[in-house]
């Protein structure tokens, strides 16, 4: 059976062979063990966090297969992102240009940068193992977070966004960043969007200019690749999109990747999930939907994948595996999202 948890110490070795497995793109799966380690700590420290204002703190989820105890997925959520540091993205805006003497009109876009999702919380850290790609996992894995949010939702601001994978070729080279990243930081764009993904955000400020950037100015490559995501992105971004993500104008200052956004209250699997009694026994065999359903706690916060009927009289019967996969009992609670 496939479970959602919190992320544990024990979990490092596991995670971090999940983190040669993910390639580029990843940077906030770092593969170096000290910093997997401080991830972890992290995590831990905020699922241990008494109530107070959110702030940079990130919610480690793993996927763990119950039959080997292998740790073969990750995710995550920040829940306030812009606390500590600032959180940069570069939006896309218009202005127009009018020459009465030569009745000449001008429409330009160019880039701003800002700090405009500040104490947003922020989705990342999606991994899945290649062989287990199957059955839902990456559903649960992603869609996870947001019972998460839903049953604590004073952890968390009031708008989530996700920073999506922008275009890169064959050769992982991004189009975007060689025209205008590389001439301000001085370095390549695997190194820069590491140091970001690991938290390092001050040397964006030191380097990068805060004037805008006129999209015409820059290559037709370049240009092309504004708010398009790789194409292995794709599907991640048709899951969020399907949640009720939406892409506002805003772009990645590194690759150009589209930032697309919800209010927290707008995700289908908050705003459609809610609780039920538990009720322990033989589940039916016709009449099932697809259901993701979790445990009502924080520290113990577990998730899974079910096949259930519609509920009765605001309970649900599920299977003592399922009971003990959730730490649940009869008479607890539970929060359900069909789909």
């Amino acid at each position: 059976m496939m479970v959602i948890r919190p992320v544990k110490m024990e979990d490092l070795d596991d995670i971090a062979l999940l983190s040669t497995q993910t390639g580029s793109g990843l940077t906030t799966l770092p593969t170096k063990k000290s910093r997997l380690q401080a991830k972890i700590q992290n995590s831990i420290d905020a699922f241990d966090k008494t109530e107070g204002n959110p702030s940079d703190e990130c919610y480690l989820l793993v996927l763990e297969d119950t039959q080997t105890n292998k740790v073969v997925g990750t995710s995550g959520v920040v829940a306030a992102v812009g606390s500590t540091q600032p959180f940069y993205t570069y939006k896309l805006n218009t202005e127009v240009h009018y020459s009465k003497s030569l009745d000449i009109y001008r429409k330009l876009n160019f880039l701003t940068l800002t700090n405009d999702f500040t104490d947003a919380s922020e989705i990342c850290t999606l991994f899945l193992s290649p062989d287990f790609r199957v059955n839902g996992n990456g559903q649960l894995l992603s869609k996870s977070r947001f019972l998460l949010m839903a049953q604590h939702p004073q952890r968390f601001g009031d708008k989530v966004v996700a920073e999506m994978r922008g275009f890169s070729d064959e050769n992982g080279n991004s189009p975007f960043w060689e025209n205008v990243g590389r001439h301000f930081f001085g370095i390549d764009f695997d190194t820069a969007d590491r140091e970001n993904g690991e938290g390092n955000q001050q040397f964006i400020a030191e380097l990068m200019p805060h004037h805008p950037v006129y999209i015409p100015m820059l290559s037709e490559a370049a240009q092309a690749v504004l708010g398009e995501v790789h194409p292995q992105t794709q599907p991640a971004v048709k899951m969020l999109k399907a949640e009720g993500f939406r892409y506002t104008g805003y772009v990645d200052i590194f690759d150009a990747g589209p930032t697309i956004e919800s209010p927290v209250d707008e995700v289908r699997s908050i705003k459609e999930s809610f609780e039920l009694e538990v009720e322990i026994g033989q589940m039916a065999e016709s009449g099932l939907s697809n259901v993701m359903l979790s445990n009502t706690r924080l520290r113990e916060f577990r998730a899974c994948l079910a096949k259930l009927v519609t509920p009765e009289k605001n309970k649900v019967t599920i299977s003592p595996e399922i009971a003990q996969a959730l730490m649940v009992e009869a008479g607890d609670l539970v929060r359900v999202r069909y789909y």
